[in-house]
């Protein structure tokens, strides 16, 4: 346990406080200081957040060859799986992808929760020796307390994850223009019902958590749906 906090103080929280710090010396605003922090993030994971967005987009182009496979080989599961694997390598297509994405962004959350929760009040064991911790951190932005849970930031990231999921679900819709058998009917009310279930999950969550989160997820979910249209509209030139 102790081997797993270190490797995770070393790599994700200490870092991530030390820069926020740095930000926010320089610049006096800790909000900016997040934000800074959100980009920074969202450029170092883009490689796996274009990944996982091409993936959503070769999966609605296969979904009828792989109801060509599932009906043709529905007696003998071995050979469907066999064809399915055989066709995501043809295409490129990684049905992982978005659940390591999720994976990687799960410690991000929880080393910004711990450095928010209870307020800014750093350990200065953990800072670097070059960066000046001030004796004081002010947590506002906006008018705002980062450090405690806000519910307008809450809606408003609420309302940006609705307008994500939409959008996936909508181009899904416009893609699969094939007659749908009872599974495809099935997955497809699945995925309506996540467009509503995901906002309101991020809404519950994030009104009993520090509003530095809702920044931090508000942006990457902005910068996600800007990064999806673009690739989209790529693929489609």
């Amino acid at each position: 346990m102790n081997i797993f906090s270190t490797i995770y103080n070393t790599i994700l929280y200490q870092p991530m406080l030390n820069f926020l710090v740095l930000i926010y010396v320089l610049t006096g605003n800790f909000g900016i200081a997040v934000i800074v922090l959100t980009v920074l993030i969202k450029c170092l994971t883009n490689p796996l957040n274009k990944k996982a967005i091409e993936s959503q987009k070769a999966m609605t182009e296969i979904q009828p060859k792989l109801k060509e496979i599932q009906k043709k080989y529905k007696d003998a599961p071995e050979k469907q799986a066999q064809e399915m694997i055989a066709l995501y390598k043809e295409k490129n297509f990684n049905p992982f992808s978005s659940i390591f994405l999720l994976l990687i962004q799960i410690p991000i959350i929880i080393a910004l929760f711990q450095i928010f929760k209870g307020g800014i009040v750093i350990d200065p064991q953990y800072m670097y020796s070059f960066v000046h911790l001030p004796e004081t951190i002010n947590p506002y932005f906006l008018g705002i307390d980062l450090s405690q849970p806000n519910i307008i930031l809450a809606v408003l990231t609420a309302i940006a994850q609705y307008f994500q999921a939409k959008t996936n679900f909508t181009k899904q819709e416009t893609d699969t223009k094939e007659p749908k058998d009872k599974t495809m009917q099935i997955t497809e009310m699945m995925q309506k019902q996540m467009v509503f279930i995901f906002p309101i999950i991020t809404l519950f969550v994030l009104s009993t958590l520090p509003s530095a989160l809702a920044v931090y997820w508000l942006i990457t979910t902005a910068m996600t749906i800007y990064q999806q249209k673009k690739i989209l509209k790529e693929k489609n030139d």
